[in-house]
């Protein structure tokens, strides 16, 4: 196999949080491997783990939501990627809202989007979901930056997307994986 350590050491990508509902169920997770594929027509592709929850509820929806999250909205981070849906029911602790066709919407994240599942392509270790959009939207950026809280000392999500910088891999590295990488 070739060593491609020196290529993809250098990757920084945008982390997302990606959210499926299916057959009464709702599963998130934080994903670092996502793209706009196609210009005309517009296409955006998440790539989910095998192993993960969210990829097993995503196999049987109609459209995921895909949620940018800023630097400030590192708790989200957290709870998307650092835990897992066999065990916790991540939306007990977040604001979530019914979007087109089912999907689970974050209304804090800082740009969100819904897309129809058009296609599912194998990638190995990985399934890629491309999406044609059909529902989008954000928070403004808030210019001054408030530091509000939840009332528990924590950053609330609601509070903290503003113009932040997104939220990239270098930022989640010690965001411990819920479910096991292999």
């Amino acid at each position: 196999m070739v060593d491609t350590d020196a290529f993809i050491d250098r990757l920084n990508p945008d982390m997302c949080v990606v959210t499926a509902a299916a057959g009464g169920e709702r599963a998130g997770c934080l994903v670092g491997f996502a793209s706009q594929c196609s210009m005309r027509p517009v296409r955006f592709v998440v790539w989910l783990s095998k192993v993960n929850r969210t990829y097993q509820v995503a196999r049987e929806a109609e459209f995921l939501a895909v949620h940018l999250l800023t630097t400030r909205q590192r708790r989200l981070a957290a709870l998307f990627g650092g835990e897992t849906g066999d065990e916790v029911d991540k939306f007990a602790h977040t604001r979530w809202t019914e979007g087109h066709g089912g999907a689970v919407v974050l209304p804090d994240a800082c740009a969100w989007l819904v897309g129809r599942i058009e296609q599912r392509v194998d990638g190995g270790d990985h399934v890629g979901f491309v999406l044609t959009p059909v529902q989008a939207g954000g928070q403004e950026p808030d210019t001054e930056g408030t530091d509000e809280t939840d009332g528990t000392g924590e950053e609330d999500g609601a509070d903290q997307a503003d113009g932040a910088a997104l939220l990239r891999l270098s930022d989640a590295v010690t965001i411990e994986p819920g479910h096991p990488v292999d």
